[in-house]
């Protein structure tokens, strides 16, 4: 008589090398279809907000011209700072920066008027550009250029 044995649990335990092929296969189709999505979403996001902070501040002035006989701020950081009543601006203890880590430029229009622009120069924080890189202000966004 033949005794037959069983297969060890050694053999049978993990996958095949075929297996693993097709996850390895599966997991690079999905890279490839999900990957490019997010990352235009994250470049629409940070220029979202941008955007979003640039509107803040240009309110933030329009209510310090308001307040004070249509004189604009000498600089954005009056905007946050407290008055006697302890309101201040904007609601921010430090001037926001840009989502690329600059700082807001703010530029009266130098004539005496109530004209101004509070800048951003993109992801590359120099003048130019296009993408990521695009400059923009409020005026940009108040007439819906960007």
């Amino acid at each position: 008589m033949k005794i037959q044995r069983r297969p060890s649990a050694a053999r049978n335990a993990g996958f095949s090398l075929a297996e693993l092929m097709v996850v390895i296969v599966i997991i690079g189709l999905l890279m490839t279809v999900v990957v490019p999505n997010v990352v235009s979403k994250l470049g629409k996001a940070t220029a979202t907000k941008a955007k979003s902070d640039i509107s803040a501040i240009d309110q933030a002035v329009e209510s310090f011209q308001m307040d004070n006989a249509a004189r604009l701020p000498e600089s954005l950081e009056i905007l946050v700072e407290k008055d006697e009543f302890g309101a201040s601006y904007l609601k921010q203890t430090v001037v926001p920066k840009d989502p690329w880590g600059n700082e807001y430029i703010f530029e009266p229009d130098g004539t005496g008027g109530s004209g101004y622009l509070i800048w951003t120069y993109g992801a590359d924080g120099s003048p130019g550009g296009e993408g990521d890189n695009m400059d923009f202000n409020n005026q940009m966004i108040r007439n819906g250029e960007v």
